[in-house]
């Protein structure tokens, strides 16, 4: 499992060991750290470092000390190494090793404005980063605030604008320039890396929308703070988890021990919801899966998943484990009815698409502990509309800009679990743990997709315990691992074709992939 941390938490963790005087060999660590990443990218394209062009992008402090120690060691190795001077206070000790190993500098003066000597510097700069193989961020690490200004972003903005065989490989510090550490946002012209280099422990900012579509690879180089550094502020399961969590029946179990899913989703207007939906919580083997929704719909059902049982009840005639309501039922009383008595009948319910509106804060204590079963699937403007009814003027944009903290805040506001859906898929707990997902490819921006999700998380559900009251944190750690194997159902046949009715028919295929199970 990977656990991320906050930026204070980080730079917390590194204060014993550089009060004991380690500082140094910290800096030593983290930059031969990134000279092996540099390394390595040059490799994975085919160059050595022997006769590769790199350019570095130095800013003031430790990350710019950084860079130009991983500069120093390319140097030394062959490799033409130029560093754009961006700080007013460039790390001594670095900078002349840098220039001992044979780097050159070019070094902007203290007033912004591309005039003068500074316009020289940035000419020279960005000719020689025309010929680069790889270009080094190393302008603002994990203590940067808001983005870049003045030349420096006009600087990264004409790097970030090569494309195709221009285009040189891009190795990030720490973390991309202008990515907050601590929330994922996203300030100023930001240099898209193909490979982000972090030490001591990764950010909470590199595991989450929109910063971590910036990060390309990340790897994490051990400093040895991790016995200082407290509890992750965001974690995410690996496939290895995945496999782990996935739940298989044993000998004793049947139909019912097995897990009982129920689904409201489908109408006259919207029947493609309900069927997608079924189709992806049966594909998950449950022991049982009804659906509560309009005869047409039911008909159709059968057609696909025969073994689903149907009627047109209300919860309450039937027993389940979990409940999936929403999907499709826009515009269709007896369902947003049906959607509304499972919200409240005391068993985890996915609350998604038309039955959000139903939601409400968390109020009194009966309030509170009905929204505690719930785990809320909204995209972006979902979650924008369910803030505005209920107050809160928080449009799409400012969500998608900061999804973790949106997440977080719906979280509390209706003492619920949410799943955030997006590129990095957020499940926020109230009070509890945060996941971030990030399985998925952009194949899965397709209309169902969302259902084929809230079909997946039912099963689990319903497949995991039944208790009445789940334990702390075993609502958003299924959701997170409903997103991952939702995800991974992408990944099977990448770069091709895929529409959402495909996705059910490809979960036993993932799951005994995730579980390494051989076939027959």
């Amino acid at each position: 499992m990977l656990r991320a941390h906050a930026a204070a938490a980080v730079r917390a963790a590194e204060q014993p060991l550089l009060a004991a005087g380690r500082g140094p060999d910290l800096m030593r660590k983290a930059a031969l750290g990134l000279a092996h990443g540099v390394a390595g990218v040059l490799r994975a394209r085919g160059r050595g470092v022997y006769g590769a062009r790199a350019v570095l992008l130095a800013g003031s402090g430790n990350n710019g000390g950084d860079a130009l120690y991983a500069g120093a060691w390319l140097a030394a190795r062959g490799t033409r190494t130029t560093a754009l001077l961006a700080g007013a206070r460039t790390h001594p000790e670095a900078l002349a090793a840098f220039v001992q190993a044979g780097g050159r500098c070019l070094e902007l003066g203290a007033t912004t404005g591309a005039a003068g000597s500074d316009g020289d510097a940035v000419a020279s700069f960005l000719a020689e980063a025309g010929l680069a193989d790889v270009v080094v961020d190393g302008l603002l690490g994990t203590g940067g605030r808001g983005g870049l200004r003045g030349v420096v972003a006009d600087v990264v903005a004409a790097l970030d604008a090569l494309a195709g065989p221009d285009r040189p490989a891009v190795v990030a510090c720490d973390l991309p320039s202008g990515v907050d550490a601590t929330t994922g946002e996203v300030h100023g012209p930001v240099l898209r890396a193909d490979l982000t280099v972090t030490f001591g422990a990764l950010k909470t900012g590199l595991l989450a929308a929109p910063g971590e579509q910036y990060c390309g690879a990340v790897t994490c180089i051990d400093l040895g703070i991790s016995a200082f550094l407290g509890a992750p502020d965001v974690l995410r399961l690996e496939r290895d988890d995945v496999a782990a969590l996935l739940p298989r029946p044993g000998a004793a179990d049947h139909k019912y021990t097995r897990g009982v899913a129920g689904i409201i989703a489908g109408s006259a207007q919207y029947p493609g919801a309900g069927l997608l939906a079924v189709a992806a919580a049966s594909a998950c083997g449950p022991g049982m899966v009804r659906y509560l929704g309009p005869d047409q719909v039911a008909a159709a059902v059968h057609v696909r998943n025969p073994e689903v049982v149907c009627s047109t009840g209300m919860p309450g005639d039937v027993r389940v484990q979990a409940w999936l309501a929403g999907p499709g039922i826009d515009g269709d009383g007896a369902a947003m009815a049906r959607a509304a008595a499972a919200m409240a009948g005391g068993v985890p319910t996915v609350v998604d698409a038309a039955a959000l509106a139903l939601v409400r804060p968390a109020g009194g204590s009966g309030a509170e502990a009905g929204n505690s079963r719930l785990v809320l699937t909204p995209h972006a403007g979902e979650l924008s509309a369910l803030f505005r009814r209920h107050g809160l003027d928080l449009d799409r944009a400012a969500v998608e800009a900061a999804p973790l903290a949106a997440a977080r805040r719906a979280a509390d506001l209706f003492g619920a679990t949410v799943l955030l859906k997006g590129a990095t898929t957020v499940v926020a707990s109230p009070g509890g743990p945060t996941y971030t997902q990030a399985n998925g490819t952009p194949a899965l921006a397709t209309a169902g997709s969302g259902d084929t999700l809230a079909g997946i998380l039912v099963a689990l559900l319903a497949m995991g315990d039944a208790t009445a009251v789940p334990k702390p944190g075993e609502l958003a750690r299924t959701a997170a691992l409903a997103a991952a194997l939702h995800g991974e159902l992408a990944r099977l046949r990448p770069g091709a074709p895929l529409s959402a009715g495909q996705l059910a028919g490809r979960i036993p295929q993932a799951w005994a992939r995730l579980c390494q199970i051989k076939p027959v």
